[in-house]
């Protein structure tokens, strides 16, 4: 019986994630998200193709949301670059841009808004365009389970956000940021 298990599991894992991978692709593909070679593509949910770009040999987790919260324009407003992390349930909620450099590591859970509602009293906070920035995260940063990055921030390369984090401010190159609103508690040496 364990060896039917092992053998079932790899087969899952090796050769059904790869041809759900493929199909997810050739549904995706025609409307714009750009794939890099070696990345395979999990169950997720994308509102404007187009506006995705993904690198070569990332690793997507299941249930990752990639939402351009916008009218139709040009892309691609979500970048990732190569041999990027994303932990499954991670949502891009994008109306700017975002751009998110190789080897970085983003854990399960977390949160990239770029935009606000408006504030005026004059109508709904529904109906208003709010302010927006970009955010964009460097090269072999890792952001831990649940952080929350909003409107124009920046996080360096090599910066570490500790999870939980509500990250308000950019974070430079290498400093350890935690806490909400997310300050600096360390340095990697």
């Amino acid at each position: 019986m364990y060896f039917f298990q092992q053998a079932f599991f790899v087969i899952r894992n090796r050769y059904l994630a790869r041809l759900c991978s493929l199909f997810r692709k050739m549904w995706y593909c025609p409307f714009g998200l750009k794939v890099g070679a070696g990345t395979q593509l999990t169950s997720m949910t994308v509102t404007w193709p187009h506006q995705v770009a993904i690198g070569k040999n990332c690793s997507l987790e299941k249930g990752i949301y990639f939402k351009y919260d916008g009218i139709w324009q040009p892309g691609p407003s979500i970048i990732i670059g190569d041999s990027v992390f994303i932990g499954s349930f991670t949502e891009f909620n994008i109306k700017k841009k975002l751009a998110i450099g190789n080897d970085s590591l983003i854990a399960s859970g977390c949160r990239f808004i770029d935009h606000d509602h408006g504030l005026e009293l004059t109508s709904k906070m529904r109906t208003q365009d709010g302010p927006a920035g970009e955010i964009i995260i460097g090269s072999d940063v890792w952001i831990g389970c649940n952080v929350v990055v909003l409107k124009g921030v920046t996080i360096e390369d090599g910066a570490v956000v500790a999870a939980g984090a509500v990250v308000t401010k950019s974070i430079p190159k290498n400093e350890i940021w935690g806490g909400i609103p997310a300050k600096k508690i360390g340095e990697r040496k």
